[in-house]
Formats: C-alpha cells, sequence, structure tokens
C-alpha cells in the first residue's frame, strides 16, 4: 500500500491516488471469503463448504472484491493522509476505483478537505474596553426584587379585573374559519399574564376581564407556528374560572432569615453586593477575553471550509438535542412546537459555529507560533479537576479522555491568557 501521488487542486483541497498492491488485496479477498463462506450456498456443496475457487466460479472474480476493499481500505487511506502529511478535517469526496482485480490490485482516487492555513495578523498589544464592575445599590435592589418574586406566594382575588402579572386559571377553544383545530383546547389552564407563553396579544386581551366572565380572543398565528396554522386569524372562546395575585412578602429581617444564612436585611444586602461585584468581574474578564478573541479573527487570513463549519453547527445542535433529552423532550417535538424545520432551526446556530471555528483557528494558530506546551504536571492537575467535578477515579479519566485532547484544552486556555496578559486596557 502507497501514496502514489498528492496534488493541491484548490485551497485546502488535495486530490489524491493511493495503491493496494495486489498481494495485499489478493489476501483481503481471502479474509473476506473466510469470514463470508458459511452464508454462501453452491449447488453441489454444504453450505459453508465452497472452495473460494468455486464461488468465485459461479458469481464472478470480483465476489469478495467489495468486502475486501472494505479490509483494505482504512488502512491504506489513513496510511496515505500520514505519507501527504494532510490533516484531513472531513469525508473524502469523488472516491473512485479505477482498478480493481487479483492481479493489478486497487487504484483509488479521491478529493481530500484539509485544515486550513492561517496567517495570523497582529495578536498582540491588541486593544479592548472592561466593563464596569462596580456593584451599585440598584444592583443589590434589583437582586432583592427578583429574590422577592421568587418567594411570592398566589392568593385569589375576586373583587377586580385581572391585570397583567396575575394568574388566571381559564377555559379555552380555538377556531379558525368557526372550525375548532387541533391542539387549541385547554380547561384549568393558568396562564400567567405577561409571560408571553401564549400566542402574541393572547395574555394582553384576557387581562381586563373578571373571574367567570365568558368572552371572545383575536389572534393571528405568526408566519413562524406550525404550518397549518402559519399566518391564520384564529378566535380563542376564553373562560376566567379564578384570578389569583402574587403577593410578595415584606423586605426585613425576617425575609433575610427565610431566603439566607443571614439573621438582617443589612447582612443579606451586603452578601448581595459582593456577589454582584464578583459576578461582574468574572463578566468583564469574559467580555474582555471575547473583543481580544475577536479582533485577533478579523486580523487573521485564512480560508475556512465550509464543511467546519457545518460539522460545529452539527455539534451544536446534537449537544441542544441533549439538553433537551435531559428535560424529557426530544427535538423533533420541541420542532413541532416552534413550527421550525431542522433546517430553519440549524440556521439559527450557523453564525456562532462559525465564531466558535474561527476563534479555534485563531488560538491554535498562536499556540503553535508562541510554542505553548501544556507540562505533565498540568495534564495530571486537569486530570484530578475533571475527576473531582465528575465524581469519577482519576485513572477513569485518563480512560475516557485522550492525553492528547487534555493537553489541547490546557493550551487553548494558555493561548487566551497570553493574548489577555498582552492585550492594552482602556
Amino acid at each position: 500500500m502507497a501514496l502514489k501521488s498528492s496534488n493541491k487542486v484548490e485551497t485546502n483541497v488535495y486530490e489524491l491516488e493511493i495503491t493496494v498492491d495486489a498481494e495485499t488485496f489478493t489476501e483481503a479477498c481471502k479474509k473476506a471469503y473466510l469470514k463470508q463462506r458459511k452464508s454462501i450456498q453452491i449447488p453441489g456443496f454444504r453450505k459453508g463448504k465452497a472452495t473460494q475457487g468455486m464461488i468465485e466460479k459461479v458469481y464472478g472474480e470480483g465476489a469478495f472484491y467489495e468486502e475486501a476493499l472494505e479490509i483494505v481500505y482504512p488502512e491504506a487511506v489513513g496510511a496515505a493522509f500520514d505519507e501527504a502529511g494532510l490533516n484531513v478535517i472531513d469525508q473524502p469526496s469523488d472516491v473512485e476505483f479505477p482498478t480493481m482485480s487479483k492481479t493489478e490490485g486497487v487504484v483509488i482516487k479521491m478529493k481530500v478537505t484539509t485544515y486550513p492555513e492561517v496567517k495570523l495578523g497582529e495578536y498582540k498589544g491588541i486593544k479592548g474596553k472592561m466593563l464596569d464592575t462596580e456593584a451599585t445599590d440598584e444592583d443589590v435592589e434589583t437582586e432583592l426584587k427578583n429574590m422577592q418574586e421568587r418567594n411570592s406566594r398566589l392568593v385569589t382575588v375576586e373583587d377586580r379585573e385581572s391585570a397583567m402579572g396575575d394568574t388566571c386559571d381559564i377555559n379555552f377553544e380555538g377556531f379558525v374559519d368557526d372550525v375548532a383545530f387541533d391542539g387549541g383546547k385547554g380547561e384549568n389552564y393558568p396562564l400567567e399574564l405577561g409571560s408571553n407563553s401564549f400566542i402574541p396579544g393572547f395574555e394582553e386581551q384576557v387581562a381586563g376581564h373578571k373571574a367567570g366572565e365568558e368572552f371572545d380572543v383575536n389572534v393571528t398565528f405568526p408566519e413562524q407556528y406550525e404550518p397549518s396554522l402559519a399566518g391564520k386569524d384564529a378566535v380563542f372562546k376564553c373562560k376566567i374560572n379564578e384570578i389569583k395575585a402574587k403577593e410578595l412578602p415584606e423586605l426585613d429581617d425576617e425575609f433575610a432569615k427565610d431566603v439566607s444564612e443571614f439573621d438582617t436585611l443589612d447582612e443579606l444586602k451586603d452578601d448581595l453586593k459582593k456577589q454582584i461585584a464578583e459576578r461582574k468581574e468574572a463578566n468583564a474578564k469574559t467580555d474582555f477575553e471575547n473583543q481580544i478573541i475577536e479582533q485577533i479573527c478579523e486580523n487573521m487570513e485564512v480560508e475556512i471550509p465550509e464543511c467546519m463549519f457545518t460539522q460545529k453547527c452539527d455539534e451544536m445542535v446534537q449537544d441542544y438535542a441533549y439538553r433537551l433529552q435531559m428535560q424529557g423532550l426530544d427535538l423533533n417535538t420541541y420542532l413541532q412546537y416552534l413550527g421550525q424545520t431542522m433546517e430553519q432551526f440549524k440556521e439559527q446556530f450557523m453564525e456562532g459555529a462559525k465564531q466558535q471555528v474561527k476563534t479555534k483557528l485563531a488560538l491554535d494558530a498562536i499556540v503553535k507560533a508562541e510554542n505553548i506546551e501544556a507540562s505533565e504536571e498540568e495534564i495530571e492537575a486537569e486530570v484530578n479537576k475533571l475527576a473531582e467535578q465528575y465524581n469519577m477515579e482519576a485513572d477513569k479519566i485518563k480512560a475516557a479522555v485522550p492525553a492528547e485532547q487534555l493537553s489541547a484544552d490546557i493550551t487553548t486556555r494558555k493561548a487566551v491568557d497570553f493574548i489577555v496578559d498582552n492585550a492594552v486596557k482602556e
């Protein structure tokens, strides 16, 4: 097996010609025969007892070529990539087998897409603005109000009309052109007015009615809704069964004791101020890093294969699907709820995917340019950190995560630290 030729035909695309010698292919045909013979029936022979020569006489010389090719192909192609020094990032395309026989061996022709070459521009001395990290009294009050909301309770009200912020127990049934549609009916549904969980305009029209009142709600389904209803006008026959309003607890020492480890409201405020400051500092650090990385990406020169964006986008969608699954939802059901196709859904991730790919290319190039490495001690520390994080033994982490990946993660973080340390804060 050998690489016969490797020619660059366009940016990041190479055309390869790979050969598998006749002896190697003949041996692969024999292995294919031994693997398949038990399932082959030849007249005059017991099942599984026919010789390779007899089977090839009956079914043709190429009877085992397909199976034999599957045996030799991975090793031949992998060796060719190594010999050519190519970092291939996608499945080969335009694969052809102009020659395939036990006398001449196999010739494989293909095109492959490789990891792009990056020409770094300026990556030292990049300027960025730091966000304000001061925790203000207003920030603390906002946090307290959020805590107050989270600890509110619902109480039934009977002497007024419903208002935004109330939770209404409602019955409803939807009609399009005076015909009820599937999924448009509900009873004793708890709807928080202002939550935007229903069709735009629905909740606003429920507001202003009293318990026991029946009324119509007129809406238009969004264009991005379920295809059978998208863009259509609908009338919902509604009835409010009960209205409940939020009752907020008093912001006092008792509140502090109920929601925290502190005895007084002042102590809680001091702690919140500290937490907010830490959060702002972390956000400012991340924002500054992103500013620097974005500029470095803009400064570099690179032609990125489209497949890299597609692969990253698919990874992000798969990750989203996994998180949905953890919540008891499958992606297809979720898409139906959104009224979107898979392609429309993927499109939402594409911009983020492109930025992630550009960022990785830039940071990988900086790692190479600055000879950034991960020491054995750093890799070991990373293993121990992951072991603690996932409550696993260190040996199991080492078995599950290749050292190369751990090293890459470490060097990437060190590259980020490098560009931040060499940046200018405005």
